[in-house]
């Protein structure tokens, strides 16, 4: 008999998804946006909301309705090649290469290296990163105890954490957000800006990513009907997302504050350690180390645990248990090059990836519209990627994007690509797919006719 869930669940669930949602980059990229924007931070921080937590509702909300396991299957609309390309590159991005390996380095840098002499930061990154990595694998080992963990114990315990010091920052403000200086990215088009700042932290690929979570849990809850699961996933998604607003919210406004007393950051990290030393001096710096590695913890166990059983989906002779361990090695390696090479090598594969991810998740949406044609799917599909190589060489570090051929490039994008130069030179390539798309479609229906 189907369950019927109470209030109570979806708040668990909730809480469980918001603890898988919010890692590293959701603690450093707005309190750093909130000190490149100053007083422009209110427009900036609607800008980010939009791709930081109105784009991953929309993916839950896709994965919902579509009635389906996870991004895999999702994916294969465009074409079965196409759903295992795109979904070994998802994964490996918010997985072994990017993503993971940024969790335990923005652990070590905000909780621990303040605290610590710089001579030591090779060694004990090393050594922070093995330790990360094993509690990470331990319990990611059964995907069940997912909602336990994460959704009843750790997130609950992360929101109190930070709860302290946010309360602090707007008790005894640092300075005033409404004089705080602009930098030169957000004086014109700060909206627009903080829309592709909201692209750093991954949640709208992560989540497809934990799709394949949200729905084993809800059946493991005694869900089981494809119409209910879809409806108590996007009822769970909506806690989730309502908190994550409030705290993306708090967080870039402080990092405008903080500009009243401190100077720019390299980034939000350190920016964050700042804030915690000034309030709360050596225990700031403690609590501040417990909320930088629960946050990520929980996140990273999370990914660990939707890369392996996805992988296991695609690759059933590897064993479940032997992926997570694949999945907490590489990025237990990848940790150590530091954070922020780690953000400015996986810019130009988010800005490949994102566009991707954000028009399959309006297809899906909308899919009843065009009654699910893959010739639409197909042509969106393949007119958006080539626009996106355009937006991921802008984001090239500069070997790439400085070349003969990188500047000719953006170039020719530039000119030829409409709103190209704020980051979104994908959208008018989208909606000739789109339209080609819809023709095919009506051309073969009236052939079948």
């Amino acid at each position: 008999m189907e369950k019927k869930l109470q209030f109570r669940h979806y708040l668990y669930v909730g809480s469980m998804l918001f603890g898988l949602f919010f890692g590293a980059g959701n603690l450093i990229f707005p309190v750093h946006m909130g000190q490149e924007a100053g007083q422009n931070v209110f427009s900036a921080n609607l800008g980010f909301l939009v791709t930081g937590i109105g784009l991953p509702f929309l993916g839950v909300i896709a994965i919902g309705i579509s009635q389906q396991n996870g991004i895999l299957e999702v994916a294969s609309r465009v074409g079965k090649k196409y759903g295992m390309i795109f979904t070994i590159l998802l994964y490996l991005t918010i997985g072994p290469f990017f993503a993971l390996p940024r969790l335990a380095t923005t652990s070590f840098e905000i909780g621990i290296a303040p605290m610590i002499p710089k001579s030591s930061h090779t060694l004990v990154l090393a050594l922070f990163s093995i330790l990360f990595f094993f509690f990470a694998w331990f319990y990611s080992r059964k995907p069940s105890r997912l909602l336990d963990y994460i959704g009843k114990v750790l997130n609950p315990l992360f929101l109190v954490l930070l709860g302290v010091l946010v309360l602090l920052a707007f008790w005894h403000p640092l300075g005033d957000w409404q004089t705080s200086a602009v930098q030169s990215a957000y004086q014109s088009s700060s909206f627009f800006k903080g829309l592709t700042e909201g692209y750093n932290t991954l949640d709208a690929l992560a989540s497809l990513a934990f799709g394949i979570i949200i729905v084993s849990t809800l059946k493991t809850m005694g869900v089981t009907q494809p119409r209910t699961i879809a409806a108590d996933t996007i009822k769970s998604g909506a806690i989730s997302i309502l908190l994550m607003g409030i705290i993306y919210t708090c967080l870039s406004f402080m990092g405008a504050m903080s500009l009243g007393n401190f100077a720019m950051s390299e980034n939000g990290g350190i920016a964050l350690a700042q804030i915690a030393s000034y309030y709360l001096g050596r225990g700031g710096m403690i609590l501040l180390a417990f909320v930088v590695i629960i946050a990520c913890l929980k996140t990273a166990i999370g990914l660990i645990s939707a890369f392996s059983e996805t992988f296991h989906m695609m690759f059933p002779n590897v064993s479940y248990l032997a992926f997570t361990l694949i999945a907490s090695a590489l990025p237990c390696l990848f940790a150590n090059v530091g954070l922020t090479n780690i953000i400015k090598f996986s810019l130009p594969v988010l800005m490949f990836l994102y566009p991707l991810a954000i028009t399959l998740i309006l297809l899906v949406l909308t899919s009843r519209l065009f009654h699910d044609h893959r010739a639409v799917y197909q042509w969106v599909t393949i007119l958006t990627a080539i626009a996106a190589l355009f937006d991921a060489l802008k984001s090239a570090p500069p070997f790439l994007s400085n070349s003969a051929f990188g500047q000719r490039m953006i170039d020719f994008a530039t000119e030829w690509l409409p709103l190209y130069p704020l980051g979104f030179g994908w959208i008018f390539p989208a909606l000739i797919g789109l339209a080609l798309g819809l023709i095919i479609s009506f051309a073969r229906s009236e052939q079948r006719k």
